[in-house]
């Protein structure tokens, strides 16, 4: 707790020198602090919480889990846990933040926000959905494509003990287990201005987590394979739709008019949802990911897919030729953000290849 406080004292000055630019930066810079300090004022130690008779068992039976998945992700994945996970946090509303992204309307090179201490990235996050929205109508006024993501979780990098929050308690074990990796993979690796490869990475380190996680688990058959199912009907879904980004990607990239080039995007659109209803038959009826689809899709929303998914076979393929070990794969992997993003990009392209 002192550390965090120690952090929080650095950490607010600097945020305050940086944003004196101007009003909406100083706005924007604001509402995290406020949203950051409101977690780390809510946060309940879990230990204390089971020992409350006034909990809930089946809270209790969620905030074990935590705990025994975060001693897992410390002891088998070498993941560095600090203090990390070892509170829980109550909140009034579905998601913790909502990220905006933006794309112009005939590119898929995502816009690119800059802060203090976490460098660049293809987002801009906000506690509060209504100043989310606000944001989000400027982008679209001048012209670009916009897409609203809720988040139910997020790592500080670091610089706080990030808590459990009430948004992710409920799901199932081993999408928990993914998820708490997920974020504790952040503070292993984290490179300035390349998003992709930051949550490429994280999601390689959870999905060879939760396989190795299930391995301990008594009923390790019947939990794992409803992940792996869950998994790969992501998968095809990413693949769907990076399959159509490519051939948007090609679209933009041709001489021609505006009116024109925007109709054929939208016949591209038109086809990926065509071919989704084809896929959905292999899925038994399963309906996740409809309101996705259905929704207005453009740019920014499929770039919020890729940015996940894109460098995974790669990573997955490092880590096959480390032998499994995993402190090889770090390290690896931290070489390899230290070089150039092109050339990073290259290596990575290179390994997906020879999969």
């Amino acid at each position: 707790m002192a550390l965090s406080t120690l952090r929080l004292q650095i950490l607010i000055p600097v945020l305050f020198a940086l944003t004196m630019a101007g009003c909406e930066s100083v706005g924007y810079y604001g509402q995290a602090i406020h949203g950051q300090l409101s977690i780390l004022n809510q946060r309940q130690p879990i230990d204390q919480m089971l020992a409350e008779p006034g909990i809930s068992e089946e809270l209790k039976v969620k905030l074990k889990q935590v705990l025994r998945i975060r001693q897992f992700a410390q002891n088998r994945l070498f993941l560095p846990v600090n203090g990390n996970f070892l509170n829980y946090v109550e909140l009034q509303r579905p998601n913790v933040l909502w990220n905006v992204f933006a794309a112009p309307e005939f590119s898929l090179t995502p816009k690119t926000w800059c802060f203090p201490i976490i460098g660049c990235t293809a987002y801009r996050g906000y506690f509060s959905e209504e100043k989310a929205r606000s944001y989000a109508e400027k982008l679209k006024s001048a012209g670009m494509d916009v897409y609203i993501g809720g988040v139910s979780a997020f790592s500080t990098l670091g610089w706080f003990d990030d808590p459990i929050l009430s948004t992710v308690i409920d799901r199932p074990e081993a999408e928990l287990a993914s998820l708490i990796f997920h974020e504790l993979a952040h503070q292993i690796l984290y490179v300035d201005n390349d998003t992709t490869f930051n949550e490429s990475f994280a999601t390689a380190v959870a999905q060879e987590g939760v396989r190795r996680w299930a391995l301990d688990m008594p009923d390790r058959n019947f939990i794992y394979e409803k992940y792996l199912t869950a998994r790969h009907r992501r998968e095809m879904f990413a693949g769907l739709v990076m399959k159509y980004r490519d051939q948007l990607n090609q679209l933009y990239c041709r001489e021609m008019a505006a009116d024109d080039m925007r109709h054929q995007k939208i016949k591209i659109i038109a086809a990926m949802r065509g071919e989704y209803k084809h896929l959905k038959q292999e899925w038994d009826g399963f309906t996740g990911y409809d309101r996705w689809v259905q929704a207005p899709i453009n740019n920014a929303k499929l770039n919020t897919v890729s940015t996940y998914h894109e460098q995974v076979p790669a990573f997955l393929n490092l880590l096959r030729r480390s032998n499994g070990d995993l402190k090889k794969f770090y390290e690896t992997c931290q070489r390899l953000a230290e070089k150039p993003k092109v050339e990073r990009l290259r290596q990575l392209q290179g390994q997906s290849l020879s999969n």
